[in-house]
Order: C-alpha cells, then sequence, then structure tokens
C-alpha cells in the first residue's frame, strides 16, 4: 500500500509520498489533480493507493475525483487530530509528511462527510440564512434612527409591508424619510429572496418522508424540520439517542475523577444549526396552546421557575433530540398520547431508508 499525505488549500495542494520521500505541489483544478492521480498510480510495485487530508471546503470534490480513480481517501478529523494544529513547524510540507505518517500507522481519526442530498440542504439554509441577518441588520439600523429622532415605534413595525409603508408615510413630510426609503426597500427586496428561497426548499423537500415525520411535532415548521433533515443526515449513525444528542452538542460536560464528580455546560460540538433547531422546536412548541398538557412542557415550566428559562430550554431541547431520534429511528411520526400519558401502540420496527435523490 502506498501512503500519501496531502495539505489542501482552495488553490494548490502540497502531496508527500511516503514511499519514495518525495513532496511535490499541485493545483486544485481538474488538470492538478489528474496529475496527482497519475503520480499516485505511476509506482509498478504499487498494490494501492491510500491518501490522508484534512476536511476542509473543497475536501469534496477532491475526494470525489480521487475515488473515481479508484484511490482510497480517508478524510482526517481536524477537531481530533491536533498534531497539525499544535506543530512548532507549520509548513505544507512537514503538514503532509505528518498525514502521511500517521496514515502509515492507521492513527488518523476519521471523520464522514454528509451525503449529496443534505449538502445542498445545508448551503440553501446558509443562504436563507445570511438574507434573514441582513434583514435584521437593516431593521435595527431603521430602530435607531426612528429612536435619535425621537420617533416612537415597536419591534412589530418593520415586520409587515403594511407596517413599513406607514412609517415611510409618518416620515414622508421630513428629511428623516430620505434616509429610510432605500432601507425598507431592500427590505421588502430580501423578503422575497427569503421567500424564493423557502420555495426551493420545500420543492427540493417534498418526497421526504422524514421530513413529513419531523412536522408532526407541534411547533416544528418546515425550516426547523428542514434544518434537522439536513445536519442529521443519516440517523443510522447513531446507535442511541444519547449519542444523537451529544452530537447536537447539547449534552454537559463530565468530569469524574475518584470521588469527585463535576457537571458543566453543554460542550457545543457538532453543527451550530441543529442546536439552534432544537431550541427553536421547544419554543415553537410552547406556543402552540394544545400543546400546555403534554408532560414535556410540564417539565420546561418545572425547570423554568427552579433554573431560569436558559436551562430550561436545553433541557427540553435535549429531550427532543432524543425524540426526535426515536421517531427518525423507528419510523414513526410524533405520538400526541406519550405526552398526554394515553396508553398508544406504536410500530418499533427499524427501517431501512432509501437515500433521497440530490
Amino acid at each position: 500500500m502506498r501512503y500519501v499525505g496531502v495539505d489542501l488549500h482552495k488553490n494548490k495542494f502540497t502531496a508527500y509520498f511516503a514511499d519514495t520521500v518525495r513532496y511535490r505541489d499541485y493545483g486544485t483544478n481538474s488538470v492538478g489533480i489528474m496529475s496527482f492521480i497519475h503520480d499516485c498510480k505511476r509506482s509498478d510495485d504499487c498494490k494501492g493507493v491510500m491518501v490522508g487530508v484534512e476536511s476542509t471546503g473543497n475536501t469534496r470534490y477532491f475526494k470525489r475525483m480521487l475515488e473515481a480513480e479508484g484511490i482510497q481517501v480517508k478524510v482526517i478529523n481536524t477537531m481530533k487530530f491536533k498534531v497539525i494544529a499544535e506543530s512548532v513547524t507549520k509548513t505544507d510540507k512537514h503538514d503532509a509528511a505528518t498525514i502521511a505518517e500517521f496514515l502509515e500507522k492507521d492513527m488518523i481519526p476519521e471523520v464522514r462527510l454528509c451525503s449529496d442530498y443534505s449538502e445542498q440542504l445545508r448551503r440553501l439554509l446558509k443562504v436563507r440564512k445570511t438574507l434573514v441577518e441582513t434583514i435584521v441588520t437593516i431593521k435595527n439600523q431603521i430602530h435607531g434612527i426612528l429612536a435619535a429622532y425621537g420617533y416612537e415605534d415597536t419591534r412589530a413595525s418593520l415586520q409587515s409591508k403594511r407596517g413599513r409603508q406607514r412609517i415611510l408615510s409618518t416620515l414622508a413630510s421630513t428629511e428623516n424619510g430620505l434616509v429610510v426609503q432605500p432601507l425598507i426597500q431592500i427590505i421588502d427586496e430580501l423578503d422575497e429572496k427569503v421567500k424564493h428561497i423557502e420555495k426551493i426548499i420545500e420543492e427540493f423537500t417534498k418526497h421526504d418522508n422524514q421530513k413529513r415525520l419531523l412536522q408532526t411535532i407541534p411547533g416544528c415548521g418546515d425550516i426547523i424540520a428542514t434544518t434537522i433533515l439536513a445536519y442529521t443526515d443519516d440517523i443510522r449513525r447513531f446507535k442511541s439517542p444519547k449519542q444523537y444528542a451529544a452530537y447536537a452538542g447539547l449534552v454537559p460536560y463530565v468530569h469524574n475523577s475518584n470521588t469527585m464528580q463535576r457537571h458543566r455546560t453543554i460542550t457545543k460540538h457538532g453543527p451550530e444549526p441543529l442546536r439552534t433547531a432544537f431550541v427553536q422546536l421547544v419554543l415553537g412548541t410552547n406556543r402552540v396552546p394544545a400543546t400546555r398538557n403534554y408532560r414535556i412542557m410540564k417539565q420546561y415550566r418545572a425547570l423554568k421557575q427552579h433554573k431560569g428559562s436558559g436551562k430550561a430550554i436545553i433541557a427540553i431541547a435535549r429531550k427532543y433530540a432524543e425524540i426526535v431520534w426515536h421517531m427518525l429511528t423507528y419510523n414513526e411520526p410524533f405520538c400526541p398520547d406519550k405526552q398526554l400519558q394515553i396508553p398508544c401502540e406504536c410500530n418499533r420496527s427499524i427501517q431501512v431508508y432509501e437515500q433521497q435523490p440530490a
């Protein structure tokens, strides 16, 4: 087996061939990668090639091209592989050689890349998030302008077109209207773009059974369900609900040594959008009047009274992560009877999901 370490960047990458102790730089375009593949297969007595590469923005494209030519690729989990980050000698050649060395010893912590379907959903959600954050920033600017000139308004005054037009009408006879008008026009344009992205997401996931299961949870809208679906990818990766909650970063740090036991704040490991989606799910469920007598909402109100709102939300978000694991693993919709402590029968046969088309 021939072992090759790769230090991958945006425009080029450095490869270290362990068997010949040789370095070479390549471009990250198709020509450069094909040249690298040719060099990997050059050895006559080579029984196979294994390449180690860190997880970066263009790793998926790099990995796909190499695997199409029959080359094994291990993607490194950079959170667990601290040898490179903590190295005193931080150069591309040294990093590539370090990767090859640990790859040959089978000591590389590997990370799994999500499916193309989940990757596309994540990109759409990131575009929507960027647009929404821009809208919020502009609204805050308008609130600041109105407050500076003594105009009274509320948080909801800019949420609808009618409210924004009312503000423009109020400022029409003053010079301030010339400042606020272009900002409100930008908000209207971005609102339309957000709606367009949401329609694309809805069309892209309309045949997804797992999304329909998630939307049976009261307060779980289209964006929350899509976010959970995109960042969970394949629920079969997680052997237990606790493991899934840990992946979402909703479990506390635990330090046990001898007789000392300490529990700190939540780890916040894993995808931040997934963790945020579970927090929003708790708040969404709490706003639905029909859920007031749900066992999980009673726990939320009790915890809120004794521990405070923040800790209560995180605790219930962790419970929701465990509920979602059961729903997706056993292909079950949300069961209100369980929350109302009414006996019910649920199908417990674990389903085998087919990969959604990208």
